[in-house]
């Protein structure tokens, strides 16, 4: 009798992940409606920590990618976010991307993926494979810095025209004139700023502008935005139909991408043609409806930001940044300005409140020792 041949005697080995996958070329777009617990597959090349931080907020759990978790060009600590919450990740050949189907269940095994009847090959990203890589990066920021700073200067040259000139006027129903606006960005540290900005908001009422997904940070955060400009890609229906006036950043010529999302919404958007990102767009619509102070939230600043991004420069907000001066600021510097009341209403009444029981307690001890004398001078008076 063949022995090993018996199922009782056969191993076949369990996999380390299985259940229904998320599939989305673009990022962005598939977190806007992703449901808890999906293995998500993806094609994006050095996952960044605003994503990383995105895919561990909606509860993944494991990653398929089929591009380059981190290429090493530059330093990303986004995988290393999701292996340190137990996500695991596994990277394939590109071609594979094909073969995944949302909803699909499938099975990972150590180097392998069960895909109904098809078998493809994988590799799991490891923290070895992080900390090569970060090292690599490391190693060449220099080199990268100077062609990022190249790349800046070039186009800025190119551009420097076209910040000169106004933006097309449009007929908004929000006014900005006069007014403290803020504007927020979903970048890497986001909602720590917004939470610095709490006591701003209470106190000085700004208008406040989304930029894409910044629109869905307010709304988590309790807020009402105004104004909605972007590309409309990664913000969800929820945000856009939230009551916001819609502004969509198209390319200088006109050409829109993200009127196709509003009008398939059916919501009427404006269309603002301009140079940049939308963030650089959102700045200057504020500054050019006259805007007090515009205040900054979770905005891209350095170059690894602009590179998690995918651009290689940062010309055009440069340029608007330049253009804007002193009324430009950062939810970080002025934050320490604006406290919250009640925070120091506590504080006092505490203060107040310890300083009564102590003295309380004083004048009962006081009251005790003052007893305790009278009684004893009464008996020495007594017996003399």
């Amino acid at each position: 009798m063949n022995w090993p041949s018996l199922s009782l005697f056969s191993s076949k080995p369990l996999p380390l992940c299985k259940g229904k996958i998320s599939v989305g070329a673009i990022t962005k777009v598939l977190l806007r409606d992703l449901p808890p617990g999906r293995i998500v597959v993806l094609q994006h090349r050095d996952l960044d920590e605003v994503i990383a931080q995105e895919l561990i907020d909606r509860k993944v759990k494991a990653i398929i990618n089929c591009r380059s978790t981190m290429s090493g060009t530059y330093p990303t600590q986004g995988p290393l976010l999701l292996l340190q919450q137990h996500i695991p990740i596994w990277e394939v050949e590109s071609s594979a991307f094909e073969v995944f189907e949302s909803s699909k269940e499938i099975a990972i095994y150590e180097d392998r993926i069960i895909v109904g009847d098809q078998l493809i090959s994988c590799t799991a990203f490891t923290r070895e494979n992080w900390i090569s890589l970060q090292q690599l990066a490391n190693d060449q920021s220099s080199r990268l810095l100077e062609q990022f700073i190249d790349n800046t200067l070039t186009y800025a040259i190119r551009e420097k025209q076209a910040v000169m000139e106004p933006l097309p006027s449009l007929p908004l129903r929000v006014n900005c004139e006069g007014k403290h606006v803020l504007v927020v960005s979903r970048r890497k540290g986001y909602k720590k700023d917004l939470l610095a900005a709490k006591a701003f908001i209470s106190k000085i009422k700004p208008i406040l502008i989304g930029v894409d997904g910044g629109a869905d940070a307010l709304l988590e955060c309790g807020y009402q935005p105004d104004l909605i400009v972007g590309d409309m890609d990664s913000v969800t229906d929820r945000a856009l139909m939230c009551g916001a006036e819609l502004i969509v950043h198209a390319y200088p010529n006109g050409t829109a991408p993200g009127m196709a999302r509003t009008n398939a919404l059916g919501l009427f958007a404006h269309v603002l043609p301009c140079f940049g990102t939308s963030e650089d767009a959102a700045l200057l619509l504020a500054f050019e409806q006259r805007g007090e102070w515009l205040v900054t939230v979770g905005a891209h600043t350095h170059m690894i930001d602009f590179l998690e991004k995918g651009r290689e420069g940062m010309g055009s907000t440069l340029l608007v940044r330049m253009k804007i001066g002193s009324r430009l600021v950062d939810i970080k510097s002025i934050g320490a300005l604006y406290k919250q009341p009640y925070l120091w209403t506590k504080e006092v009444a505490t203060t107040v409140f310890l300083s009564l029981f102590f003295i309380s307690l004083g004048l009962f001890q006081l009251h005790w020792i003052l007893k305790r004398v009278a009684h004893v001078v009464w008996h020495l008076g007594g017996e003399g």
